[in-house]
């Protein structure tokens, strides 16, 4: 079956609805899953937003933002994300996103390196709050199709410009010719048996990059969030806890109850001393305490957590939570302009899929919702300017005689080489592939 679009877009978490929001209203958009639409990671995100609460609070966010990075950072990426933060803030909770808030004003916590507290949140459920709304939105609009449990095969060019993707559907191959694609297509948690991240996310984008030589940034900058909760599963989705219960004053200690590390370091700093501390004691964990808070002030502020726990015979206001690091970001990826362009025409990246830069080295707690927000808008305006200047090709896709799961594999097997082939730390004990 061949369909034409204007604009393919391919992920459904917070950059790809989010883009296709921003689109004007009189080009067709395909929104593509690869399940069903909520099963990403911006809908497990639970800590928060980050954002620039005035323009004198820029200088210290791009600040904070470039230390956590390590200052391997895309300057101008990060000036474009802090200054930009709190519009982009503004406008999704026109689209209904309902933010903690006391007497109307917006509540901020703080998190891990950041210097104050600049973090808006729902509750401990921010991603499911965003997407919810986000995904009401867009089913609002008559130019926006939505196709679940969808893979993209590859995408269709012609003289190194972009213009479609080969999809399945129901075993069904559809050829879809479009003047634009975004990958959206999220992280790489799935090709990790220790992840945090929903296990379909296996680097689908960065294999399709690979195969088409687009140009990545920074492979091997994968982050290990400090504190996954320990409860005994193999090769299954680690349960986070957010870096906010830190930010609420979350004591890590180890088995003697002992603390060995400021909590609010840049993550990267906290899980190797989480490491290092399980390696010396010979625990399987480390422990994170809050149960010096007032009980109805953990219920209310980390219902999801609080109850997560509990159903794992864990009351976090009776007794410290075991924890130890998981996969949990990828800084790297198809690298791309300040417009989220890649060094494909008419091929753009938003979200975790994408490298901008912003990053750097280790990313900041609760930049990541914000750069999906602010990159994938601007992508958006960047399409809604150029595309009627686009021509238009007709290629002939090739016919897919692979079944879906060969593909899968195929395209893990390619990502997880090309890590082996360019990381700098795949000796580590951390990367442990399925």
């Amino acid at each position: 079956m061949d369909i034409n679009v204007d604009v393919l877009i391919v992920g459904t978490g917070v950059a790809g609805l989010y883009c296709a929001l921003n689109l004007r209203e009189d080009l067709k958009v395909l929104l593509v899953s690869k399940s069903k639409v909520t099963e990403t990671n911006t809908y497990l995100a639970q800590g928060g937003i980050s954002t620039a609460r005035s323009k004198e609070d820029i200088p210290l966010f791009i600040e904070d933002t470039l230390k956590a990075g390590r200052y391997e950072n895309k300057i101008e990426a990060v000036k474009v994300l802090a200054e930009e933060s709190m519009p982009n803030i503004s406008e999704i909770v026109e689209f209904g996103v309902k933010l903690d808030k006391d007497r109307d004003k917006l509540l901020f916590t703080r998190e891990g390196a950041h210097s104050i507290n600049r973090i808006v949140h729902s509750k401990d459920e921010t991603g499911k709050a965003v997407a919810d709304a986000l995904i009401e939105e867009v089913r609002k609009h008559k130019n926006i199709s939505i196709y679940e449990d969808t893979y993209l095969v590859d995408i269709l060019k012609a003289d190194n410009k972009c213009c479609g993707g080969i999809l399945i559907k129901n075993k069904e191959q559809i050829n879809v010719h479009s003047k634009v694609v975004v990958l959206a297509t999220g992280g790489i948690g799935g090709i990790f048996n220790n992840s945090t991240n929903q296990r379909q996310l296996t680097a689908d984008g960065i294999s399709i990059a690979i195969k088409h030589d687009i140009k990545l940034k920074n492979m091997d900058y994968i982050q290990f969030h400090p504190t996954a909760l320990c409860d005994g599963e193999k090769d299954s989705k680690r349960f986070l806890i957010s870096e906010a219960v830190r930010g609420e004053g979350g004591k890590l200690i180890n088995s003697k109850g002992e603390r060995f590390v400021d909590e609010l370091l840049p993550r990267d700093v906290v899980a190797e001393a989480i490491y290092k501390e399980i390696a010396r004691t010979g625990d399987s964990c480390v422990y994170l305490d809050v149960t010096f808070l007032d009980k109805e002030y953990i219920m209310n502020r980390f219902p999801t957590i609080y109850n997560e726990c509990l159903k794992r015979g864990i009351d976090m206001a009776k007794q410290p939570i075991p924890v130890s690091p998981a996969q949990h970001y990828f800084m790297g990826g198809i690298e791309t302009d300040l417009n989220s362009k890649t060094s494909m025409d008419n091929l753009y990246a938003a979200g975790e899929v994408s490298c901008t830069g912003v990053h750097g080295a280790n990313r900041l707690a609760s930049n990541s919702l914000l750069e999906g927000l602010v990159f994938s808008k601007r992508a958006a305006e960047d399409i809604n300017q150029r595309i009627d200047k686009v021509k238009e090709f007709k290629v002939e896709p090739r016919i897919v005689n692979e079944t879906v799961e060969n593909l899968k594999r195929y395209n893990k097997k390619i990502v997880i080489e090309e890590f082996k082939r360019r990381a700098k730390k795949l000796n580590d004990e951390l990367f442990d592939y399925r």
